[in-house]
């Protein structure tokens, strides 16, 4: 089974990290990351790359697709080659799946359409603007496409994927191995449980985040 991690300049980090450690546990998986150009890709903060291994015209029909949110999600909602790419691996993939405001990307390319989705909760509003139904949940599924919420909901996603192919013991058998055994010291992890003074303060760094990235080289 092929499964290609979709790269691309102002990827969030952990949106990859995460469902790749629990899908690349299981045997017979081919895990290719893949890009518009294969090469080292930088993340949002321009403080970790990771390498493309192939371009997405080496990879047109992978099993699984990943794709991870970040802050370069905003400056390639229009971007055809990446949106036709992502168009035409979904009409052959078993699972199509995105991480954070990688939904933003798939509802970019249409595979959202008035089906409800899940992304991070600061871009729910965008992601109705781009024809798809927001809703809070961690994870959503429809039909063949799976979406998560923020960065670490990442992990649920992955655990899920394996559940729904190969069963819950293997699923628990991964969650197992990588100790995923959630115990935050606070409960503030979602928008809902915490307190307006922490959901002001996200949403100001996240807007001037959103406002000062630029896509290319870190700055010297």
């Amino acid at each position: 089974m092929q499964i290609a991690f979709l790269l691309y300049d102002g990827f969030t980090s952990l949106d990859i990290t995460g469902p790749h450690e629990t899908l690349n546990g299981m045997p017979g998986h081919e895990i290719v990351f893949v890009a518009e150009e294969a090469g080292p890709i930088w993340n949002e903060s321009k403080t970790l790359q990771m390498v493309a291994h192939k371009s997405i015209s080496e990879v047109p029909s992978p099993d699984v697709i990943v794709v991870p949110g970040g802050l370069g999600t905003r400056a390639i909602l229009d971007h055809q080659p990446l949106l036709d790419w992502l168009r035409s691996a979904h009409e052959t993939s078993t699972w199509t799946t995105s991480v954070c405001t990688g939904s933003l990307l798939l509802a970019a390319a249409g595979i959202l359409d008035d089906q409800e989705a899940t992304t991070h909760w600061l871009a729910r509003d965008t992601l109705a603007e781009l024809g798809a139904k927001p809703v809070a949940d961690r994870l959503v599924e429809s039909g063949k496409v799976m979406t998560a919420a923020g960065v670490s909901s990442g992990i649920d996603m992955g655990l899920t994927l394996i559940q729904r192919m190969y069963g819950d013991e293997a699923s628990q058998a991964v969650q197992l191995g990588i100790e995923y055994d959630p115990q935050p010291p606070f409960d503030s992890g979602a928008p809902e449980k915490a307190h307006e003074t922490i959901r002001e303060l996200v949403t100001t760094v996240f807007t001037a985040q959103e406002a000062a990235f630029t896509p290319g080289e870190p700055v010297a």
